[in-house]
Protein backbone atom coordinates (compact mmCIF):
# COMPACT_ATOMS: atom_id res chain seq x y z
CA UNK A 1 0.00 0.00 0.00
CA UNK A 2 1.44 3.45 -0.89
CA UNK A 3 2.79 5.62 1.87
CA UNK A 4 0.15 8.15 2.89
CA UNK A 5 2.53 11.08 2.31
CA UNK A 6 2.39 10.34 -1.44
CA UNK A 7 -1.35 9.67 -1.64
CA UNK A 8 -3.45 12.66 -2.67
CA UNK A 9 -6.22 13.29 -0.19
CA UNK A 10 -9.90 12.95 -0.97
CA UNK A 11 -10.24 16.65 -0.12
CA UNK A 12 -7.61 17.59 -2.71
CA UNK A 13 -9.35 15.55 -5.39
CA UNK A 14 -12.66 17.15 -4.50
CA UNK A 15 -11.19 20.67 -4.49
CA UNK A 16 -9.66 20.29 -7.96
CA UNK A 17 -12.88 18.73 -9.25
CA UNK A 18 -14.90 21.70 -7.97
CA UNK A 19 -12.65 24.20 -9.74
CA UNK A 20 -12.73 22.22 -12.97
CA UNK A 21 -16.52 21.90 -12.80
CA UNK A 22 -16.78 25.65 -12.27
CA UNK A 23 -14.59 26.17 -15.34
CA UNK A 24 -16.83 23.94 -17.45
CA UNK A 25 -19.83 26.05 -16.44
CA UNK A 26 -18.16 29.21 -17.76
CA UNK A 27 -18.16 29.99 -21.48
CA UNK A 28 -15.14 31.63 -23.11
CA UNK A 29 -15.07 35.42 -23.20
CA UNK A 30 -16.11 37.32 -26.32
CA UNK A 31 -13.85 39.03 -28.85
CA UNK A 32 -15.25 42.46 -29.73
CA UNK A 33 -14.31 44.35 -32.94
CA UNK A 34 -14.01 48.11 -32.50
CA UNK A 35 -15.70 50.11 -35.28
CA UNK A 36 -13.14 52.85 -35.95
CA UNK A 37 -13.37 53.89 -39.62
CA UNK A 38 -10.27 56.08 -39.36
CA UNK A 39 -8.25 52.85 -39.02
CA UNK A 40 -10.51 50.14 -40.44
CA UNK A 41 -10.63 51.93 -43.81
CA UNK A 42 -6.82 51.91 -43.79
CA UNK A 43 -6.73 48.14 -43.28
CA UNK A 44 -6.11 48.24 -39.51
CA UNK A 45 -8.56 46.34 -37.29
CA UNK A 46 -8.81 46.73 -33.51
CA UNK A 47 -10.26 44.14 -31.13
CA UNK A 48 -10.91 43.76 -27.40
CA UNK A 49 -11.22 40.43 -25.61
CA UNK A 50 -13.96 41.06 -23.04
CA UNK A 51 -12.70 39.66 -19.74
CA UNK A 52 -15.43 41.46 -17.78
CA UNK A 53 -17.82 38.56 -18.46
CA UNK A 54 -16.06 36.13 -16.12
CA UNK A 55 -18.09 35.11 -13.03
CA UNK A 56 -16.14 37.59 -10.88
CA UNK A 57 -16.15 40.30 -13.53
CA UNK A 58 -12.51 40.71 -14.52
CA UNK A 59 -9.41 39.30 -16.18
CA UNK A 60 -8.17 38.27 -12.72
CA UNK A 61 -10.65 35.38 -12.64
CA UNK A 62 -8.26 33.46 -14.91
CA UNK A 63 -5.31 34.22 -12.64
CA UNK A 64 -7.14 33.24 -9.46
CA UNK A 65 -8.20 29.89 -10.94
CA UNK A 66 -4.62 29.17 -12.02
CA UNK A 67 -3.19 30.21 -8.65
CA UNK A 68 -5.58 27.94 -6.75
CA UNK A 69 -4.85 24.94 -8.98
CA UNK A 70 -1.11 25.63 -8.69
CA UNK A 71 -1.28 25.83 -4.90
CA UNK A 72 -3.44 22.71 -4.65
CA UNK A 73 -1.23 20.62 -6.92
CA UNK A 74 1.88 21.81 -5.04
CA UNK A 75 0.36 20.68 -1.75
CA UNK A 76 0.24 24.20 -0.31
CA UNK A 77 -3.48 24.18 0.46
CA UNK A 78 -5.35 21.73 2.65
CA UNK A 79 -8.82 21.47 4.16
CA UNK A 80 -9.41 24.48 6.41
CA UNK A 81 -6.39 26.49 5.16
CA UNK A 82 -6.73 30.25 5.36
CA UNK A 83 -5.94 31.73 1.96
CA UNK A 84 -4.17 35.11 2.07
CA UNK A 85 -3.46 37.45 -0.82
CA UNK A 86 -1.89 40.88 -1.30
CA UNK A 87 -4.28 42.62 -3.70
CA UNK A 88 -5.76 46.03 -4.41
CA UNK A 89 -9.03 44.55 -5.58
CA UNK A 90 -9.82 42.40 -8.59
CA UNK A 91 -7.49 39.49 -7.80
CA UNK A 92 -8.82 39.44 -4.25
CA UNK A 93 -12.42 39.42 -5.52
CA UNK A 94 -11.68 36.42 -7.73
CA UNK A 95 -9.67 34.57 -5.09
CA UNK A 96 -12.46 35.13 -2.55
CA UNK A 97 -14.81 33.47 -5.05
CA UNK A 98 -12.62 30.37 -5.36
CA UNK A 99 -11.94 30.21 -1.62
CA UNK A 100 -15.70 30.17 -1.00
CA UNK A 101 -16.07 27.47 -3.68
CA UNK A 102 -13.66 25.30 -1.66
CA UNK A 103 -14.99 26.30 1.74
CA UNK A 104 -11.76 28.04 2.79
CA UNK A 105 -11.37 31.29 4.77
CA UNK A 106 -9.93 34.17 2.75
CA UNK A 107 -8.11 37.35 3.79
CA UNK A 108 -7.25 40.14 1.33
CA UNK A 109 -4.42 42.47 2.37
CA UNK A 110 -4.87 45.80 0.60
CA UNK A 111 -4.24 49.56 0.84
CA UNK A 112 -6.90 51.59 2.63
CA UNK A 113 -7.47 53.51 -0.61
CA UNK A 114 -9.02 50.49 -2.37
CA UNK A 115 -12.47 51.26 -3.78
CA UNK A 116 -15.45 50.51 -1.57
CA UNK A 117 -17.06 48.59 -4.43
CA UNK A 118 -14.23 46.06 -4.58
CA UNK A 119 -14.17 45.72 -0.80
CA UNK A 120 -17.89 44.99 -0.87
CA UNK A 121 -17.40 42.31 -3.54
CA UNK A 122 -14.66 40.59 -1.52
CA UNK A 123 -16.94 40.56 1.50
CA UNK A 124 -19.86 39.34 -0.64
CA UNK A 125 -17.83 36.21 -1.44
CA UNK A 126 -17.07 35.70 2.25
CA UNK A 127 -13.62 37.25 2.33
CA UNK A 128 -12.16 39.49 5.02
CA UNK A 129 -10.16 42.66 4.27
CA UNK A 130 -6.98 43.54 6.16
CA UNK A 131 -5.93 47.13 5.46
CA UNK A 132 -2.46 48.69 5.33
CA UNK A 133 -1.42 52.30 4.80
CA UNK A 134 0.48 51.94 1.52
CA UNK A 135 0.80 49.63 -1.48
CA UNK A 136 4.39 48.83 -0.51
CA UNK A 137 3.26 47.38 2.83
CA UNK A 138 0.98 44.67 1.44
CA UNK A 139 3.66 42.03 0.90
CA UNK A 140 5.02 41.79 4.45
CA UNK A 141 1.56 42.21 5.93
CA UNK A 142 0.23 39.32 3.85
CA UNK A 143 3.07 37.07 4.97
CA UNK A 144 2.40 38.03 8.57
CA UNK A 145 -1.33 37.28 8.30
CA UNK A 146 -0.57 33.89 6.71
CA UNK A 147 1.87 33.08 9.53
CA UNK A 148 -0.60 34.16 12.22
CA UNK A 149 -3.43 32.06 10.78
CA UNK A 150 -1.31 29.07 9.78
CA UNK A 151 -2.55 29.71 6.27
CA UNK A 152 -1.05 30.11 2.80
CA UNK A 153 0.02 33.36 1.13
CA UNK A 154 -0.90 32.94 -2.55
CA UNK A 155 1.57 35.67 -3.65
CA UNK A 156 0.19 36.54 -7.07
CA UNK A 157 3.14 38.82 -7.79
CA UNK A 158 5.58 35.88 -7.65
CA UNK A 159 3.51 33.02 -9.06
CA UNK A 160 1.35 34.67 -11.74
CA UNK A 161 3.85 34.02 -14.54
CA UNK A 162 4.32 30.34 -13.71
CA UNK A 163 0.87 29.22 -12.55
CA UNK A 164 -0.65 29.39 -16.06
CA UNK A 165 0.20 26.81 -18.72
CA UNK A 166 1.59 29.14 -21.40
CA UNK A 167 1.82 26.37 -24.03
CA UNK A 168 -1.95 26.22 -24.34
CA UNK A 169 -4.63 24.36 -22.35
CA UNK A 170 -7.12 27.10 -23.25
CA UNK A 171 -5.14 29.93 -21.71
CA UNK A 172 -5.98 33.49 -22.72
CA UNK A 173 -3.42 33.54 -25.54
CA UNK A 174 -4.68 30.34 -27.15
CA UNK A 175 -8.24 31.65 -26.89
CA UNK A 176 -7.26 34.95 -28.56
CA UNK A 177 -5.64 33.32 -31.57
CA UNK A 178 -8.47 30.80 -31.94
CA UNK A 179 -11.09 33.57 -31.99
CA UNK A 180 -9.07 35.58 -34.54
CA UNK A 181 -8.86 32.73 -37.08
CA UNK A 182 -11.60 34.03 -39.42
CA UNK A 183 -10.79 37.73 -39.16
CA UNK A 184 -9.28 39.82 -41.97
CA UNK A 185 -5.87 39.80 -40.26
CA UNK A 186 -5.92 36.63 -38.09
CA UNK A 187 -2.41 37.01 -36.63
CA UNK A 188 -2.31 40.27 -34.65
CA UNK A 189 0.49 42.70 -35.42
CA UNK A 190 0.35 43.85 -31.79
CA UNK A 191 -1.13 42.46 -28.59
CA UNK A 192 -1.56 45.18 -25.97
CA UNK A 193 -1.87 44.39 -22.26
CA UNK A 194 -1.32 46.14 -18.95
CA UNK A 195 0.90 44.77 -16.23
CA UNK A 196 0.04 44.38 -12.56
CA UNK A 197 1.69 41.10 -11.74
CA UNK A 198 3.08 40.67 -15.27
CA UNK A 199 1.46 37.25 -15.58
CA UNK A 200 -0.66 38.07 -18.63
CA UNK A 201 2.19 39.57 -20.65
CA UNK A 202 4.37 36.57 -19.72
CA UNK A 203 1.74 34.01 -20.76
CA UNK A 204 1.00 35.75 -24.06
CA UNK A 205 4.67 36.45 -24.80
CA UNK A 206 5.66 32.81 -24.27
CA UNK A 207 2.72 31.50 -26.29
CA UNK A 208 3.53 33.79 -29.23
CA UNK A 209 7.11 32.54 -29.32
CA UNK A 210 6.13 28.90 -28.80
CA UNK A 211 3.67 29.05 -31.72
CA UNK A 212 6.18 31.07 -33.81
CA UNK A 213 3.71 33.88 -34.50
CA UNK A 214 4.85 37.26 -35.83
CA UNK A 215 2.84 39.13 -33.17
CA UNK A 216 4.57 41.49 -30.76
CA UNK A 217 3.60 42.24 -27.17
CA UNK A 218 3.28 45.84 -26.00
CA UNK A 219 2.63 46.69 -22.34
CA UNK A 220 0.62 49.85 -21.69
CA UNK A 221 2.17 51.21 -18.50
CA UNK A 222 0.44 53.93 -16.45
CA UNK A 223 2.20 56.94 -14.94
CA UNK A 224 3.88 56.17 -11.62
CA UNK A 225 4.62 52.54 -12.50
CA UNK A 226 8.15 51.14 -12.30
CA UNK A 227 7.81 48.65 -15.16
CA UNK A 228 8.72 50.94 -18.08
CA UNK A 229 11.94 52.07 -16.39
CA UNK A 230 12.79 48.49 -15.51
CA UNK A 231 12.18 47.39 -19.09
CA UNK A 232 14.61 50.08 -20.31
CA UNK A 233 17.35 49.44 -17.76
CA UNK A 234 17.01 45.91 -16.46
CA UNK A 235 17.57 47.25 -12.93
CA UNK A 236 15.30 45.20 -10.67
CA UNK A 237 16.08 47.39 -7.65
CA UNK A 238 14.21 50.38 -9.11
CA UNK A 239 11.14 51.73 -7.34
CA UNK A 240 8.46 54.25 -8.28
CA UNK A 241 5.57 56.09 -6.60
CA UNK A 242 3.03 53.57 -7.88
CA UNK A 243 0.16 53.88 -10.34
CA UNK A 244 -3.14 55.66 -9.80
CA UNK A 245 -4.81 53.43 -12.40
CA UNK A 246 -6.24 50.62 -10.31
CA UNK A 247 -5.08 47.12 -11.16
CA UNK A 248 -1.99 47.90 -13.26
CA UNK A 249 1.43 49.42 -12.63
CA UNK A 250 3.46 48.73 -9.51
CA UNK A 251 5.84 50.67 -7.20
CA UNK A 252 8.41 47.84 -7.29
CA UNK A 253 9.58 45.34 -9.89
CA UNK A 254 7.46 42.24 -9.40
CA UNK A 255 8.99 38.77 -9.91
CA UNK A 256 6.30 37.80 -12.42
CA UNK A 257 7.08 40.67 -14.79
CA UNK A 258 9.47 39.14 -17.34
CA UNK A 259 10.94 42.02 -19.34
CA UNK A 260 12.42 39.79 -22.07
CA UNK A 261 8.89 38.72 -23.07
CA UNK A 262 7.78 42.32 -23.72
CA UNK A 263 8.69 43.84 -27.09
CA UNK A 264 7.69 47.39 -26.26
CA UNK A 265 6.49 49.55 -23.36
CA UNK A 266 4.15 52.49 -23.85
CA UNK A 267 3.88 54.98 -20.99
CA UNK A 268 0.39 56.47 -20.56
CA UNK A 269 -0.45 59.57 -18.52
CA UNK A 270 -3.42 59.32 -16.15
CA UNK A 271 -5.61 61.90 -17.95
CA UNK A 272 -5.09 59.99 -21.21
CA UNK A 273 -6.33 56.78 -19.55
CA UNK A 274 -9.41 58.54 -18.16
CA UNK A 275 -10.54 60.19 -21.40
CA UNK A 276 -9.87 56.99 -23.36
CA UNK A 277 -11.94 55.05 -20.82
CA UNK A 278 -14.84 57.45 -21.39
CA UNK A 279 -14.49 57.42 -25.19
CA UNK A 280 -14.37 53.64 -25.33
CA UNK A 281 -17.39 53.38 -23.03
CA UNK A 282 -19.32 55.64 -25.41
CA UNK A 283 -18.18 53.57 -28.39
CA UNK A 284 -19.28 50.28 -26.82
CA UNK A 285 -22.42 51.57 -25.12
CA UNK A 286 -21.30 50.34 -21.68
CA UNK A 287 -18.75 51.39 -19.11
CA UNK A 288 -15.25 49.93 -19.01
CA UNK A 289 -12.64 50.20 -16.25
CA UNK A 290 -9.67 52.60 -16.23
CA UNK A 291 -7.02 50.00 -17.10
CA UNK A 292 -8.97 49.27 -20.29
CA UNK A 293 -8.70 52.99 -21.04
CA UNK A 294 -4.92 52.70 -20.65
CA UNK A 295 -4.89 49.80 -23.11
CA UNK A 296 -7.05 51.76 -25.58
CA UNK A 297 -4.64 54.71 -25.61
CA UNK A 298 -1.78 52.41 -26.59
CA UNK A 299 -3.88 50.64 -29.23
CA UNK A 300 -4.67 53.98 -30.87
CA UNK A 301 -1.03 55.07 -30.80
CA UNK A 302 0.10 51.83 -32.44
CA UNK A 303 -2.68 52.07 -35.03
CA UNK A 304 -1.69 55.62 -35.91
CA UNK A 305 1.94 54.53 -36.37
CA UNK A 306 0.89 51.64 -38.60
CA UNK A 307 -1.33 53.92 -40.68
CA UNK A 308 1.51 56.45 -41.09
CA UNK A 309 3.78 53.69 -42.38
CA UNK A 310 1.12 52.31 -44.70
CA UNK A 311 0.95 49.03 -42.78
CA UNK A 312 -2.14 46.86 -42.46
CA UNK A 313 -2.94 44.36 -39.72
CA UNK A 314 -4.78 43.85 -36.47
CA UNK A 315 -4.26 45.06 -32.90
CA UNK A 316 -5.73 43.05 -30.04
CA UNK A 317 -6.13 44.02 -26.40
CA UNK A 318 -8.21 43.28 -23.30
CA UNK A 319 -11.33 44.75 -21.78
CA UNK A 320 -10.13 44.04 -18.25
CA UNK A 321 -13.24 44.78 -16.20
CA UNK A 322 -16.49 46.75 -16.23
CA UNK A 323 -16.75 50.38 -15.20
CA UNK A 324 -19.53 50.01 -12.65
CA UNK A 325 -16.93 49.28 -9.96
CA UNK A 326 -15.50 52.76 -10.50
CA UNK A 327 -18.59 54.99 -10.50
CA UNK A 328 -17.60 56.93 -7.34
CA UNK A 329 -14.01 57.40 -8.56
CA UNK A 330 -12.89 57.32 -12.20
CA UNK A 331 -16.39 58.17 -13.45
CA UNK A 332 -16.82 60.97 -10.92
CA UNK A 333 -15.74 64.31 -12.44
CA UNK A 334 -14.90 65.89 -9.07
CA UNK A 335 -12.80 62.91 -8.01
CA UNK A 336 -10.96 62.92 -11.34
CA UNK A 337 -10.16 66.64 -11.11
CA UNK A 338 -8.85 66.19 -7.58
CA UNK A 339 -6.86 62.99 -8.14
CA UNK A 340 -5.94 63.06 -11.85
CA UNK A 341 -5.96 66.74 -12.79
CA UNK A 342 -7.39 68.54 -15.79
CA UNK A 343 -8.23 66.21 -18.69
CA UNK A 344 -9.00 68.86 -21.35
CA UNK A 345 -5.65 68.56 -23.14
CA UNK A 346 -5.87 64.77 -23.04
CA UNK A 347 -9.34 64.97 -24.59
CA UNK A 348 -7.99 67.03 -27.50
CA UNK A 349 -5.11 64.60 -27.99
CA UNK A 350 -7.51 61.64 -28.05
CA UNK A 351 -9.62 63.30 -30.73
CA UNK A 352 -6.48 63.75 -32.81
CA UNK A 353 -5.68 60.05 -32.39
CA UNK A 354 -9.16 59.14 -33.59
CA UNK A 355 -9.26 61.65 -36.45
Amino acid sequence: MPHTAHTPSAWLHQAIARIEADYQRSADTHLIPLPLPAFTNAGIDLYLKDESTHPTGSLKHRLARSLFLYALCNGWLRAGSTVVEASSGSTAVSEAYFARLLGLPFVAVMPRSTSAEKIALIEFYGGRCHFVDSACAVYDAARAVAAETGGHYMDQFTYAERATDWRGNNNIAESMFSQMQRERHPIPRWIVVGAGTGGTSATIGRYVRYQRHASQVCVADPAGSVFAAYHRTGDATLTAPGSRIEGIGRPRVEPSFIRTLVDRMDEVADPDSIVAMRALSALLGRRVGPSTGTNFVTMLRLAREMRARGEQGSILSLLCDAGERYLPTYYNQDWVRQCMGDCAAAEQQLQRLLA
